[in-house]
């Protein structure tokens, strides 16, 4: 016959005399010997209980105040301080464990008795069992958090917060381009519909390798960035570079801050170098835009402000970068006619002087006094937006003039705002401007402002500089008013 377990055969033997005196040692604070009977019939109190076993040296029942009952051991340390080691809840199943029980998990009295014998003989191999559960059980709590924070949503948002929007100018863009979109604060993020922070939002940033890395960038080539709405039909090199270095720039921030063992972008996708961009607009295509900058604010007459007319004159006329002059600030406007660009509003981070030329002022003097910023429709509180409407406007105004003057086959070449940069640099430089001068000029490092030379070249050439702008100034107007080179006063129904 099959022998009862232990602690219910004690049970069947112990008369209700017996219970009772085992109850009063248990008052006393001696050992008991501890049954399922036992264990289930001890309610709580007002005090937390604690009853030792007696069958098993340091093992103790524990009955909290809310009724929850638990193992644990109590044993003194080598230094002689008394360690506890909550081994776990009872189990009132019924049921054994299959395998050895270990700490943490539910255990009916065998299974703790079990459990307890263990822990003793790992002591007596030179074990520290309490430092080695408390360690087990900070690996995971953090394991959880890395968990957390291990995911694409997490990651990208991280990314953002403390590297991006610190160290990038078009940040926005980027965010963008991997599935987030933020508020004018640049504080609150929202998931684009079916973009990658969506798409991925949930997966573990290091489970995410080439292959996936691939797809998305074959799929913006031959389909259209997730999430964001395709403008042109078609295969596009350029938006499977957009998103690829947007990813390209995620994960190795990830891995430089050893989020991931590997940087799945290395080696995932290739893409033909595209060719530097080259476009200088043509002296018909310039007197057209400037013509066109007429169309493409508010109509006259509404009292709405009309920025982007003054702004695109300005781009043209000094050949800044659109940041900068789309950010411009009153406070970077001096009395002495310059405009003086503090290092962090620039590209290569370094302060630029512009020395601007009178229409250059009457320009920005045709925008009313709102706030700090210049050009503005929120009362100098935000940039002018609307970029990409407004283009559409300016082009299909330009084209119009075109083929006004030269016929319904008129045509203009594919544009870029970018472009005037380009126009103005290039018409300096056909006016006589030596390079050294243009490159000092609009703030670009490079050529002879570049390396060992732009080090130790470190001449302002102010006075060159505001001959270079006037000289342009007058060029740009004789091409359109038809070469009459006098500034061009504003009406005073142009000002906002």
């Amino acid at each position: 016959m099959t022998n009862a377990p232990a602690g219910k055969s004690i049970a069947r033997r112990m008369s209700g005399t017996q219970r009772a005196a085992q109850d009063e040692r248990q008052r006393n604070g001696d050992a008991v010997i501890l049954t399922d009977a036992a264990v289930r019939r001890y309610v709580p109190g007002k005090q937390r209980r604690r009853i030792r076993d007696a069958l098993t040296k340091g093992l103790f029942l524990i009955v909290e105040t809310s009724g929850t009952k638990s193992w644990q051991m109590r044993f003194r340390t080598p230094s002689g301080r008394i360690a506890k080691l909550t081994l776990g809840q009872v189990d009132f199943s019924g049921r054994e464990l299959e395998g050895d029980p270990e700490i943490g998990q539910s255990l009916t009295i065998p299974a703790a008795r079990q459990l307890a014998a263990k822990v003793h003989r790992r002591r007596a191999l030179g074990e520290d069992v309490v430092a080695e559960r408390k360690a087990q059980k900070h690996r995971q709590r953090t394991g959880v958090k890395e968990r957390e924070n291990s995911t694409f949503g997490a990651g990208l948002r991280d990314f953002v917060r403390e590297y991006a929007q610190r160290e990038t100018r078009r940040w926005r863009d980027t965010a963008r381009l991997l599935g987030l979109h933020y508020d004018a604060d640049g504080k609150v993020a929202t998931e684009i519909k079916d973009g990658l922070a969506q798409r991925w939002g949930d997966k573990d940033v290091r489970k995410i390798d080439a292959h996936d890395i691939w797809a998305v960038t074959d799929e913006a080539k031959r389909i259209g960035i997730p999430g964001i709405s395709v403008r042109s039909e078609g295969f596009s090199e350029e938006r499977a570079r957009k998103v690829f270095m947007a990813l390209s720039s995620l994960f190795k921030w990830l891995h430089e801050g050893r989020r991931i063992a590997v940087n799945p972008c290395i080696g995932a996708y290739y893409t033909k170098s595209v060719k530097a961009r080259d476009h200088v607009l043509s002296a018909d295509e310039i007197r057209w835009f400037w013509q066109a900058t007429e169309s493409v604010d508010a109509p006259k007459g509404t009292g709405a402000p009309r920025p982007f007319k003054p702004l695109l004159r300005l781009l043209l006329l000094t050949g800044a970068r659109l940041n900068e002059v789309a950010k411009m600030r009153r406070d970077e406007l001096h009395s002495d006619g310059t405009w003086r660009l503090p290092g962090e509003r620039t590209k290569n981070k370094r302060p630029h002087i512009v020395p601007l030329p009178p229409l250059a002022w009457e320009l920005i003097a045709s925008m009313r006094e709102r706030g700090e910023l210049v050009f503005s429709t929120t009362n100098g509180k935000t940039p002018v937006q609307g970029w990409s409407r407004m283009k559409r406007r300016l082009d299909a105004s330009m084209l119009a003039l075109a083929k006004a003057e030269k016929g319904s086959k008129a045509a203009i070449r594919p544009w870029r705002l970018h472009d005037l940069r380009r126009t103005a640099v290039t018409q300096m430089a056909e006016l006589g401007v030596s390079r050294d001068v243009i490159e000092v000029t609009v703030n670009h490092v490079s050529g002879t402002r570049g390396g060992i030379a732009g080090t130790y070249n470190r001449s302002e050439l102010l006075p060159e500089r505001k001959a270079a702008l006037e000289r342009w100034q007058k060029h740009l107007i004789g091409l359109v008013t038809g070469g009459s080179g006098n500034v061009v006063t504003l009406r005073k129904a142009d000002a906002s």
